[in-house]
């Protein structure tokens, strides 16, 4: 074998097509990789100008770049992109790197061209995506952001930055300190320690006000998150959802809650004071004054529920481990004091920690007395029994009463329309639905003619 043949081979097993052209960009030698790249033998493309199988697009700008590389007298060497006809009729994605190197051992001018058909697809997609991000950014009312990984730098923010927080973009991207500007002075601190495990590495998800132009009186819910490569926190990302609509609706709920609460109360305590006197004044009227002090007692305890209800859908706090097993014994040592001459039986209480709101634990409690207020005749027998599910946990709570009304159990499986809780006779059951959808859970309530029995479905505690 020559040396000849021997480079020949040794070119055959190259990855990249290896070409070699002459003054007019002919080809004069071309390696076996031609054929696994654009499936054209070598043999094929040999005397045959090799810019007539570059794309019309960057034909020119390929032709350019060869003339440019020849015709230096120095040595030279160009890279370029393009898209190259293959033999099927299809274009292949080529990176070629030319030079003007040559000798008399050289038949031409060598190019080496690498497929790069994956790359430029990706890139392709990821320009397509880049560019529907930045259209949805542009129309977004919520503030979508990013910073580098000291905040030094601010990298992108949408429009909507601008109207929340009342700072002109600009502003920011020259000195990105002026972004604490915008936030309230009290809140400032927190976010600040924010900005500080958001650039160590941890996700923050936080509430503030912002925009001095109005006062601060703007609130902000925020969620930011470290974008991580190669173990360091590279940049920060987020985005920022005005919410001064609902906490304005919040404050709103509150004070009236408070009001409604502070003057029923009152006034109730009133009622049963009159009924304590009339009872004195008037012993034959215990009958009569019983029906006004049940019924007085009863809004008094649905005012009570009615804190819980707000209290939980205005409070923001997350969910947590609970030990359900603990919550449920709890529970029913409760009811049981309440209701000594009723009876619950305990089916097995498995050992197991949810993953909910600290509100479960009257939840529990009133789906166990529920049955015991609500019998007319005799009283009520109650089982309950929890198992652990290898989704988290079921807990059901059976009972032998007529089945429970429809309007009732639509508000407990959430099959409801918001105007029902008119028509449902408390807010017991309220208070069981939203505790159980705060905590990720479901409930089913299945009526019998023997019983009811209703199972609420809780995910359990991560680790």
């Amino acid at each position: 074998m020559t040396r000849s043949d021997a480079s020949a081979l040794l070119l055959d097993q190259a990855q990249d097509k290896i070409a070699l052209l002459d003054d007019e960009g002919r080809f004069t030698y071309v390696n076996a990789a031609a054929e696994r790249i654009l499936g054209f033998a070598p043999a094929e493309l040999l005397g045959d100008v090799a810019f007539e199988y570059v794309h019309p697009d960057e034909r020119d700008a390929v032709e350019a770049a060869f003339r440019r590389t020849v015709d230096t007298g120095d040595f030279t060497e160009e890279s370029i992109e393009y898209r190259h006809r293959a033999a099927d009729g299809s274009w292949v994605w080529l990176e070629s790197r030319m030079s003007n190197l040559t000798d008399d051992a050289l038949d031409g001018y060598v190019v080496s061209s690498r497929d790069i058909t994956d790359r430029m697809r990706a890139e392709r997609e990821r320009a397509e995506t880049a560019s529907h991000l930045r259209e949805i950014a542009a129309v977004s009312s919520d503030v979508l952001w990013m910073f580098d990984a000291d905040w030094s730098e601010l990298l992108f923010a949408n429009p909507a930055y601008e109207e929340v927080y009342g700072t002109p973009i600009e502003e920011v991207r020259r000195d990105p300190e002026t972004f604490l500007d915008a936030i309230h002075p009290d809140d400032r601190p927190a976010v600040e320690e924010a900005m500080e495990a958001l650039s160590a590495g941890s996700s923050v998800d936080m509430e503030y006000r912002v925009n001095a132009d109005e006062n601060y009186n703007r609130c902000v819910w925020v969620q930011g998150e470290p974008i991580v490569e190669d173990g360091e926190v590279v940049r920060i990302t987020g985005f920022t959802k005005d919410i001064t609509d609902r906490r304005r609706r919040e404050r709103q709920l509150v004070v009236m809650d408070n009001l409604l609460r502070h003057n029923l109360r009152n006034d109730l305590n009133i009622v049963l004071g009159e009924v304590e006197e009339l009872e004195a004044e008037i012993p034959d009227s215990a009958e009569r004054t019983a029906v006004i002090r049940r019924v007085g007692e009863s809004l008094l305890s649905t005012a009570q529920k009615e804190r819980e209800v707000i209290e939980l859908i205005t409070d923001g706090r997350e969910t947590d481990a609970i030990d359900l097993r603990n919550v449920v014994e709890e529970a029913v040592e409760t009811v049981r004091e309440r209701y000594p001459e009723g009876s619950i039986a305990v089916e097995g209480l498995d050992a197991v920690a949810v993953e909910g709101r600290c509100e479960l634990r009257s939840a529990v409690i009133e789906l166990l007395e529920n049955p015991f207020q609500h019998s007319n005749e005799g009283t009520p027998t109650v089982t309950v029994s929890l198992r652990r599910t290898e989704a988290g946990a079921e807990l059901v709570v059976e009972d032998d009463l007529p089945p429970i009304p429809a309007v009732e159990a639509n508000v407990l499986t959430g099959d409801h329309d918001m105007s029902q809780v008119y028509h449902s006779s408390g807010l017991g059951f309220w208070l069981v639905y939203w505790s159980v959808e705060l905590s990720d859970g479901d409930i089913a309530v299945e009526p019998g003619e023997e019983g009811n029995e209703v199972t609420i479905s809780l995910p359990l505690a991560s680790d």
